[in-house]
């Protein structure tokens, strides 16, 4: 097992914002440190370090984490700042992917007619 000092060396993309998300997707799921730490498996101990940037925790945590989150792996470690995507979001795209071709291009073409019409209704909201 990697300690800080190694995962700082080998993972430098795991700063100390880290503890930040953790802490703000903690709190936004109404978990306390206890209940985050009984949903990943990961000491209690270990998640206040996190948070408090006194530790970086190992892809195994951070993973594990995440997933208690209900968030990317990717969001965790701030390589993207899509909330949107969250652990839900990822699966449907997933799923979408093993559709046939032509149902894919229903359900595209059904997303982007929302999509199309809510920028519409933005452009009339503020034009007003």
């Amino acid at each position: 097992m990697l300690n800080t000092i190694d995962n700082k060396y080998f993972y430098p993309f795991l700063d100390m914002n880290i503890g930040n998300i953790i802490s703000q997707l903690r709190d936004k799921n109404g978990f306390s440190q206890s209940d985050l730490a009984d949903k990943s498996q990961v000491s209690r101990v270990m998640i206040g370090k996190y948070e408090r940037g006194e530790a970086i925790p190992s892809i195994d945590a951070a993973k594990k984490i995440a997933d208690a989150l209900g968030i990317s792996l990717d969001y965790l470690v701030g390589e993207t700042s899509q909330t949107s995507f969250d652990k839900r979001t990822l699966e449907r795209i997933q799923e979408l992917e093993l559709l046939e071709e032509n149902k894919k291009q229903t359900l595209y073409d059904l997303i982007d007619t929302y999509i199309r019409d809510c920028k519409t209704r933005k452009a009339f909201s503020n034009a007003v």
